[in-house]
This record gives structure tokens, sequence and C-alpha cells, in this order.
């Protein structure tokens, strides 16, 4: 295992991190901050890599010895604490093969994740809603912590749009792979005649940003507004304009934040946001990736969905860009989203023969 060159140099980043270390104890390090910031950064970035691998190894080699033992021993117990501990790798190997493709410089970061329900009306506020209990249960699983900041409900039922942040580690570089538009086919329990509906939602994901992130915010770009929050959050809601909206000119972007008790605290949080969001779009623009990232987003509509969602005549949720698929919708809903966030990751295509036809 020690030989991992296909995913890094493992012997490289060794040397590198006994330099960087070595650096660490010079009586001089502190005094440039911002090069002593970049460089507890690069420290802890290869630890992230080295020390996973090498706990991996270390287990390896108690595995062989367990085997050993089981060998010696030869009876049910000892062979079925073998395969106990064979899985456990399994699952420990995939976890770090995935952790090495999130090599992104925000990957590690937090995120915010904002649905929007796409045209439709009723139908599609209840399909957003649908969305946004999915990623929550999600984030339980995974051991995200969430916190809700701005909500507005449909007319009827549902959500029109819903702002969430997510902290964790990894939880931006996992939750992008989410980003675009999620289809759903079903009968509407809102339709006396019961006929087949289909609604669209959108997912948006950007990272959680440093102070010192290098985003320029011109204060005469922004043009701040307030409104009585329409959500939970305290005694004030409804009676004083605590809830932030922040639209940036240049750009067209809006953010909102009400569900903190104080207008500062608001308007600090969707500063944040609005930070995180054109350090996105920068980077996006850096990367030539614009088209790519929005495109895939598109039009909250038919044709431009990452994913379906089909409860009736049959169920099946399908990736269009993966090809990945679960016939389990029930617990895809509930919150099992991590083998489409990994063959994400993991870089898969549809293959020709996964047409729009079978969803």
């Amino acid at each position: 295992m020690a030989d991992s060159g296909g995913i890094f140099d493992v012997a490289k980043l060794k040397s590198d991190l006994e330099a960087l270390e070595e650096e660490l104890s010079r009586p001089e390090f502190w005094e440039n901050q911002e090069r002593a910031r970049k460089t507890i950064d690069n420290v802890n970035s290869i630890k992230s890599k080295v020390l996973p691998l090498e706990e991996l190894e270390r287990r390896l080699e108690d595995f062989f010895v367990l085997g050993e033992i089981a060998q010696h021993e030869n009876d049910l117990a000892s062979w079925a604490e073998v395969e106990k501990e064979f899985k456990a790798m399994e699952k420990a190997l995939a976890e770090f093969e995935l952790a090495m493709l999130l090599t992104g410089e925000l990957d590690k970061k937090g995120a915010f994740v904002t649905i929007h329900c796409g045209a439709g009306g009723t139908e599609s506020c209840d399909w957003a809603d649908m969305l946004l209990r999915m990623y929550q249960r999600w984030c339980e699983r995974s051991g995200y912590k969430t916190e809700m900041i701005d909500f507005a409900p449909g007319d009827e039922v549902g959500v029109r749009s819903a702002v969430f942040r997510v902290t964790g580690d990894y939880a931006y570089g996992k939750l992008n792979c989410e980003r675009g538009v999620h289809r759903l086919v079903r009968i509407s329990p809102f339709d006396a005649a019961k006929k087949r509906h289909t609604s669209f939602a959108s997912v948006d994901v950007t990272p959680e940003v440093d102070e010192d992130v290098g985003v320029e915010l011109n204060e005469a770009d922004i043009k701040f507004e307030t409104y009585r929050s329409g959500g939970k959050g305290g005694q004030n809601v409804n009676k004083v304009e605590t809830a932030v909206r922040l639209i940036h000119e240049p750009t067209g972007i809006i953010v909102n934040c009400q569900v903190q008790r104080s207008q500062g605290k608001n308007r600090e949080m969707a500063m944040n946001m609005l930070k995180a969001k054109l350090y996105q779009l920068e980077e996006d623009k850096k990367k030539t990736e614009m088209e790519r990232q929005y495109g895939e987003k598109g039009d909250v509509a038919w044709g431009n969905q990452i994913r379906s969602y089909v409860f009736q005549p049959y169920q099946m949720v399908k990736d269009h860009r993966t090809g990945e698929k679960s016939g389990n919708v029930g617990e895809v809903m509930d919150g099992d989203l991590d083998p489409f966030i990994e063959a994400k990751l993991r870089g898969r295509k549809a293959g020709d023969g996964d047409g729009e036809e079978d969803v």
C-alpha cells in the first residue's frame, strides 16, 4: 500500500512535510503572518493525505496477523472477525480514495445550499420541499450540521426557495456534485384526476470562504434592503425588519438571510454568502468552466435536468451525467445520496445506452 503513486507521490509528500515542519520550528517563522498561515495550511493538507494512508497500512498489517490467528484457531468466530475487519477496511479504503478525489482548493470547506422551485406552482413547491428534506437527511447521515439561512414558503404548500448552511469537512466538495436541475415524475397528490405530473427544482451550492479569500466587495455595488422575516426566528419575527437582502448590482446576484434574530447578524451572514458566490463566479471564469457549470444547471425546466426521480408508473432515480441508478426511491429521498455523489466524483459518464426514454 506504500506505493500509491497513482494517487499521489507518498515519498515526496513525506519529504515536503519534513521540510515544512522544520520551517515551523524556526524562531523567525511567525514574522511573516501570511507566509506562516500558508505554511500551516500546506502542513495540514499533506497530513490529511499521509496520516490516513499510514493508518490504513497499520490496519493492513494487523489484518494479516488476524488472518494468521484465524488460520491457527480455525473456528467460525475467528473467521467471522476476519470478515468483519475486511469489510471495515474495504469501507475505509473507499472513503480514503474518495477524499483523495476532493483536492480542490475549497473542497474541504462547508457549503451554502440553495434550492429553488421551478415552473409548476404548487407541484414544484412541494418538490422543492422534498429535496430540502432529502439533503437535510443526507447531512444527518453524513455527520454534518445544518443551519437554515433563508426560507420562503410556497403559497399553498412546500417551499419557493430555501438556503441552508452545511458545516463539516468536505461538505462543499461532495454537495457541489448535486448542483443542477432535479426532475420529479409522479401521480400528483394535488390533482383530483390523478394524472401524472412533472416538476422541477434547482439546487445550487457555494463554498464557505475565509475573510482573506481575496474577494473585494465595493459597498457602492451592493443594494441593501430589509424586510420582515417570514419564518422561525424569535420574538422579532414579523414585528421588525430583521431580514436582510443584498443585491450585487454588477452581477445581479441576490442573497437573503432572515433566520438570525438581529439585522446585524443577518447582514453579516448575507455578506459571507455574497462573497462565496462572487468567489465561485471568479473561479468559474478562471477555469473557463462558467458555461459548463451553469450549463449543467440551466433553466429549471425540461431538458436541463441532471437527475430524474420517477415515482410512477415505476420507481427509479437516475443521474443523467453518470448513469448511476437506484430503484429504491424511498431510500434516496431519505438521504441515500452517496452512490450518486461518488459516481460524479469518480468521473463516471453515462453510457450511450443511458437514454432519456427509461425515465
